[in-house]
C-alpha cells in the first residue's frame, strides 16, 4: 500500500493518491516546467495500483488549465485506465470544472470522447 502526496503550486496541480479508497485525486493548475518529473511519479502510482489491486481506480479531477505536457501526461493516466477497463476492471473518471471555465469543459470532453469507462463531467458554481 503506497499514499501519493505532491504539493500543489502555483504551476502543478496537489496531487492526492489514496491507496486505501481507489482514488487519484488532482486538483489546480498544471503548467510544470519538467512534466515528466511531476507525472511520472503519478503514471508509477497508477500503474502499481493497477497491477496490485483488484480494486476500481477512480480519478476525481479539478484541474483549471493544462498545458501540452500535461495533457500528454494525462493521456498516459487514460490509457492505463482504458487498458485496465478493457481488461475488465472498474476505472472512473469525475472531472469537476468551474462552469465560468468553458475551455476545461472542451478539454474534458475531448478527453471523454476516447475512453470507454464512465467519465463524468461535472460543473459546479465557485
Amino acid at each position: 500500500m503506497s499514499e501519493l502526496h505532491i504539493t500543489g503550486t502555483q504551476s502543478t496541480p496537489s496531487i492526492h493518491g489514496d491507496w486505501q479508497a481507489g482514488i487519484l485525486a488532482m486538483q489546480g493548475d498544471s503548467y510544470p516546467e519538467n512534466s515528466y518529473e511531476l507525472f511520472g511519479q503519478v503514471i508509477e502510482w497508477v500503474e502499481r495500483f493497477l497491477a496490485q489491486e483488484q480494486r476500481p481506480l477512480t480519478l476525481d479531477l479539478r484541474l483549471l488549465y493544462l498545458n501540452t505536457s500535461s495533457i500528454k501526461a494525462m493521456m498516459d493516466i487514460f490509457d492505463l485506465l482504458e487498458e485496465a477497463h478493457r481488461n475488465g476492471r472498474a476505472t472512473h473518471v469525475a472531472w469537476h470544472y468551474d462552469r465560468r471555465n468553458e475551455r476545461v469543459a472542451e478539454l474534458a470532453e475531448e478527453f471523454r470522447e476516447d475512453c470507454t469507462f464512465p467519465f463524468v463531467i461535472q460543473a459546479y458554481d465557485e
